[in-house]
């Protein structure tokens, strides 16, 4: 399970990286090829006839399947937004019943999603390519359509819907059944940043950091810094 995990976030974070890539550099080849402070030559007639029209579709891709593989990734951590009010002011036994209701709900959803995509993959031309890959007859199969710049199978790109659907759907099954042996629900806390807040606790006042004493909570001074008339006590001038 821990290898799914890992992949799962790999492959999401390539994505991410992909598309902030891709797009970066289709707009800066947009500016490098119209700006004027560029001297014209073979550098700028190079990237003129540099064709980046795919950029865009391919972005949407990588962002389609993001979007549905980190859905899953959602579930799997708990970082879906939920309305669970009324729920919490239930008793746990009823509670419980809501939560676990929910989760194979989702499960179904996500299922049922996830076996129309696949039908509808396999109808829009993977059939076709799994019959030519096997060197069967095709007969009247039809090919399938593909994407207007990468020319691209379309049964490829929608792939997405029941591969992601389907890890979403293992997901809620994953949480439904943590839920009943443990009881417990991931859960995210948003105000929380990986790397941050691991450090160590800045020392308390009054032991390392002696030397800057607070006692008004608002001017720090040292121990060895001398007294004003009337302030006997050390917290400060008699007023």
């Amino acid at each position: 399970m821990k290898i799914l995990n890992r992949l799962e976030e790999i492959f999401i974070s390539f994505l991410m990286a992909g598309a902030t890539l891709i797009t970066f550099a289709a707009v800066l080849h947009r500016y490098l090829a119209s700006t004027r402070w560029l001297p014209s030559g073979a550098v700028q007639d190079w990237l003129i006839q540099l064709d980046m029209s795919w950029t865009q579709e391919l972005t949407i891709i990588m962002f389609v399947w993001m979007a549905k593989f980190g859905a899953a990734y959602g579930v799997r951590t708990g970082i879906h937004v939920g309305v669970d009010v009324l729920i919490n002011r239930l008793d746990d036994r009823k509670r419980g019943v809501f939560i676990v209701f929910g989760l194979l709900a989702g499960a179904l959803f996500t299922g049922i999603v996830g076996t129309l995509g696949a039908t509808f993959v396999w109808e829009n031309g993977a059939h076709y390519a799994w019959l030519t890959g096997w060197g069967m007859d095709v007969g009247d199969i039809p090919e399938g359509p593909t994407t207007p710049d990468l020319e691209w199978h379309t049964w490829m790109v929608y792939s997405a819907v029941p591969l992601g659907s389907g890890l979403m759907c293992f997901r809620f099954l994953q949480v439904a059944w943590g839920f009943l042996r443990t009881g417990e629900l991931p859960h995210h806390e948003h105000g929380v940043v990986a790397g941050i807040g691991d450090e160590e606790a800045p020392p308390k006042a009054g032991e390392e950091d002696r030397i800057y004493r607070m006692d008004d909570e608002l001017h720090p001074r040292e121990l060895d810094e001398p007294m004003l008339d009337g302030d006997d006590d050390g917290k400060g001038p008699d007023k």
